[in-house]
């Protein structure tokens, strides 16, 4: 890769003298960014970010508010034990009350309309399950939201959705949507505004850590600073290929603008692996990476027959039955995932300090974890 000339202003104002480099200009990022000129206001933050925009899953995500569904929490628990699933519950609630704190429901664009899982006839027997636990998340979660109701059944409500093969239709009172273009324009805006550096297509290409810097070579040229903080998700295994953050690439799909759409809410289905919601009078539908987890545990950007396929089939058959509608828009986005429920939050190397894997609830989460890493690097 050839390295651009540099003017001796561009080096002196944007390759020299911070204090401390995030790596990812994502919610992740950005929120920490924030955060550390809060805490340490003398100090120069720079930001790099590889793409004119970020690449992973802040711009990509489907704008669900969400901290999860009856039979998400009941995978989730099974797998981490009853008091992981509670801290993690609690810390996607609080993120996304810091979120919303931060940056204001109407720049946000959010729109407090619940979530619902939806069951067909083959999942019969996950239905009644989930079914069954709604009382006992109720009782579980209740301190943590705030609220005595959180779950409950809404199939008595499915005659309106119009959908079609929907047999069950069980309901997250707390749960939202918001705008996520709309989320990083602002807090990229936040971010100049409290003189925070944002270098957009500024790839980190390697890290080295010394006595007192870091080393970090970019494709702008070479730059140091005493603190790094890796904001990279999936993408952080470039640095660090031991860390536990394997890629989960989601695609996404959105409509044409249908006449006449009115569904109010976020949808989940087969236990949160395809999700749909409407959005300026259109469909959003993204998920399917269940269909072949091998093929989407990548980083790079792409598309596959078989998930667009599946997509357009659940569109066709399910959510607007005997419609033919365009799509307008395709895309992907690439999260992370681990074996523990908790994101990463710790020092990496020398000077290196790491924010990553919110498994798959980067919207949630990102905002405490960005809190949390800044509060890191003052410690």
């Amino acid at each position: 890769m050839s390295i651009p000339t540099l003017s001796y202003w561009e080096h002196q104002t944007f390759l020299q003298g911070f204090d401390v480099v995030v790596i990812g200009a994502g919610l992740v990022g950005l929120t920490a960014a924030l955060h550390l000129r809060q805490l340490r206001p003398g100090a120069r933050v720079l930001v790099l970010e590889r793409d004119t925009l970020p690449n992973g899953a802040s711009t990509k995500n489907a704008g669900f508010a969400c901290f999860g569904s009856i039979s998400e929490l009941l995978e989730q628990e099974a797998r981490g034990g009853t008091a992981a699933l509670v801290q993690v519950v609690q810390a996607r609630w609080e993120g996304l009350g810091e979120l919303r704190g931060l940056l204001g429901d109407e720049a946000l664009r959010y729109e407090p309309v619940g979530g619902f899982e939806l069951f067909r006839p083959a999942e019969a027997e996950l239905a009644k399950r989930c079914r069954a636990a709604v009382p006992y998340y109720n009782e579980l979660l209740a301190p943590v939201i705030g609220a005595p109701a959180i779950f409950r059944d809404a199939t008595a409500h499915l005659p309106a959705t119009g959908f079609s093969g929907v047999e069950v239709m069980l309901e997250n009172t707390a749960e939202g949507a918001l705008h996520t273009g709309r989320m990083m324009e602002a807090l990229l805006r936040r971010a100049w505004a409290a003189g925070i550096v944002v270098l957009h297509g500024c790839a980190a290409l390697a890290l080295e850590s010394g006595s007192n810097l870091v080393n970090i070579q970019t494709s702008l040229g070479p730059l140091s600073a005493p603190q790094v903080l890796l904001a990279t998700n999936a993408f952080s295994r470039q640095f660090f290929p031991e860390l536990d953050a394997q890629p989960g690439r989601g695609q996404v799909l959105v409509t044409e603008p249908i006449a006449g759409l009115h569904l109010p809410g976020t949808f989940h289905y087969d236990k949160g692996y395809t999700y749909f919601r409407q959005i300026d009078g259109r469909i959003l539908l993204g998920g399917g990476r269940h269909l072949n987890f091998e093929a989407e545990a990548t980083t790079e950007p792409g598309l596959t027959p078989q998930v667009q396929h599946y997509l357009e089939q659940l569109l066709r058959e399910v959510i607007l039955p005997g419609r033919a509608v365009r799509i307008d828009y395709r895309w992907s986005g690439v999260m992370a995932f681990g074996a523990e429920l908790e994101p990463i939050v710790r020092p990496l190397a020398p000077g290196v300090f790491g924010a990553l894997r919110c498994n798959g609830m980067g919207v949630a989460l990102g905002a405490g974890v960005g809190r949390k890493a800044a509060e890191m690097l003052c410690r």
